[in-house]
């Protein structure tokens, strides 16, 4: 069941992580073209600090939201100071809940409870609020079809990097072929649960790594990618943005089916490609995509 059209993060390329203590640097994503941003309370905020990033969350959400961004919040689980994450940050109404460590269904259900808790509290629309569990280890990677349907709120699920890499026992390399089985392993369960997958981050610093790394998870499928280097969202964003001669292709593959189905036949081939009805309804995806990321950008443009 591939991802609807209308999942409300299909749009959705790029999640930034920033700091979530870190207030210049939670302004500065702004800049970064990311179209989620999320203020990051697990690993990149040490826990004295935790407070202070609670503190700031709601100042942060609303000035994301005014510069029309999608608003994210990554929380602990609840097993450690997760309810306290939760109840400070959804004051400032974000779009996202994302929380880190997630294995089994008992942690989304609860915490959907919660945040319908918090909604009904906070007069925040009822079931608005989405939840996109990170999965950070083998046994959640083997779950994820059943994590991915515990709440209707679960739009989409990411896949961790480092974390997974530990919990394999596996050495960290540039090229990433310690993650390719569970970074495809991922994509297909998100796929059959009908949710978007976002792809692992790129935890190197290089920009040559990162196009590698990109072109490897735009080749498997993915259409959403973990960002932690505000640097690589650029990089990102291209290789998960149609492009013009993507679409123009597309036009004249639908167009050549069309006109062969009008005359009674099933294919048609454009460039080599034998276009039958599965490549005709993903062109007529790519060019929905294109045509929507398009309208997206020129309202941003519109608002700078």
């Amino acid at each position: 069941m591939a991802m609807s059209p209308e999942n409300p993060l299909a749009l959705c390329r790029t999640f930034l992580f920033v700091p979530g203590a870190e207030e210049v640097a939670l302004h500065a994503a702004l800049q970064t073209g990311a179209d989620v941003l999320v203020q990051e309370l697990e690993d990149f905020t040490p826990p004295a600090r935790r407070a202070e990033a609670r503190a700031l969350s709601a100042r942060v959400m609303d000035h994301w939201r005014e510069c029309g961004r999608i608003t994210s919040v990554r929380i602990n689980p609840f097993e450690t100071c997760g309810h306290d994450d939760l109840s400070a940050v959804m004051v400032g109404r974000p779009a996202i809940i994302m929380m880190s460590k997630v294995e089994s269904t008992e942690q989304m259900i609860e915490l959907d409870q919660q945040i319908t808790r918090l909604e009904s509290m906070l007069s925040i629309k009822q079931g608005s609020t989405l939840i996109v569990p990170n999965i950070e280890t083998a046994l959640g990677v083997v779950r994820a079809i059943d994590i991915a349907h515990s709440s209707p709120r679960i739009k989409g699920m990411l896949v961790a990097t480092e974390d997974m890499v530990a919990d394999l026992g596996a050495g960290r390399s540039r090229e990433g072929t310690e993650l390719f089985y569970p970074r495809s392993r991922f994509l297909l369960e998100c796929a059959a649960a009908g949710v978007l997958a976002i792809d692992s981050p790129y935890t190197f610093a290089d920009d040559e790594g990162a196009e590698a790394d990109m072109r490897v998870a735009r080749s498997i499928g993915y259409q959403a990618k973990g960002v932690v280097n505000p640097d690589h969202v650029a990089v990102a964003n291209r290789y998960l943005t149609p492009t013009s001669a993507d679409a123009e292709l597309s036009v004249r593959q639908i167009e050549a089916f069309e006109q062969a189905a009008s005359g009674g036949k099933v294919r048609a081939e454009v460039d080599g490609l034998i276009v039958e009805v599965p490549s005709y309804l993903q062109s007529r995806r790519l060019l929905n995509r294109y045509e929507q990321l398009c309208a997206v950008q020129a309202l941003r443009r519109g608002g700078a």
